[in-house]
């Protein structure tokens, strides 16, 4: 299976715009969850169309698209000459391709971390078995790109999160595969400060690699151990943002 018909089959969104809506229509609904989920907040200028291009695999054209429809919306700001910016959080619930976006944060960090252990283990161990060519194709254009943006954490975040769902999809599993698409969005605005401290991109960075070597094995246990080293990761840079705000981080 080619990377491109890879993304037609496991993206839910690209899925229903065969049948009924467009593709610039998904590429809205992922921007519009990347707005819905913290990775882009009120008052972010938008990577360029080349980036977004780049981080979700499309073409500009089809970036374009998607920008035009959530610029109807009120959502975004097109300036010629300028950056698009994010001018309001409130997306519709037909763009934001999740089921309830923020509501994952009421959460405490370590029942997260707990739940994420369950069943994301089992979900990549099950993708590792299951992942076809298209899949692995683009993970590898996906660490390309994630390279290209070490510097920027916001850009690298579009980017992971991608990465993490082409993984979870390629799970035969879709009640588990949708679970744990939900907890990857937990406090992704935290995740942006975590990002933003020096090296820690490239940590990320490196664990991937670890993971895509793995999967293109199909070997369950390495996949599941690199990913215990990521989600490790995951779950102490985000409670040291959590503890540096002062905020509560207890199971709750």
């Amino acid at each position: 299976m080619s990377r491109s018909s890879f993304v037609l089959k496991n993206a839910p969104e690209l899925q229903q715009a065969i049948v009924r809506r467009s593709i610039r229509h998904a590429v809205a609904t992922k921007i519009g969850a990347l707005i819905a989920s913290g990775i882009l907040q009120v008052g972010d200028n938008l990577p360029s169309e080349r980036e977004l291009a780049d981080a979700l695999q499309v073409s500009r054209e089809t970036i374009r698209g998607g920008i035009q429809i959530l610029a109807a919306q009120g959502v975004l700001a097109v300036v010629h000459g300028a950056r698009t910016k994010v001018v309001s959080s409130g997306v519709d619930a037909e763009f934001t391709g999740l089921r309830q976006p923020q509501a994952i944060n009421e959460y405490g960090i370590d029942h997260i971390h707990a739940s994420r252990l369950l069943v994301e283990r089992e979900v990549v161990g099950i993708a590792a078995q299951e992942i076809e060519d298209g899949a692995i194709a683009f993970l590898d254009e996906s660490l390309k790109t994630q390279r290209k943006a070490v510097e920027d954490p916001m850009r690298f975040l579009i980017i992971d999160r991608e990465f993490h769902l082409a993984i979870y999809r390629s799970c035969s599993n879709r009640v588990l595969s949708d679970l744990v698409s939900d907890l990857y969005g937990y406090m992704m605005s935290h995740r942006r400060l975590a990002m933003s401290k020096p090296g820690a991109i490239g940590k990320s960075y490196g664990d991937h690699q670890a993971i895509v070597e793995a999967l293109k094995r199909h070997d369950r246990d390495a996949v599941v151990a690199a990913f215990d080293v990521h989600l490790d990761r995951i779950y102490r840079t985000t409670m040291n943002v959590l503890t540096d705000a002062g905020e509560e981080h207890e199971g709750a």
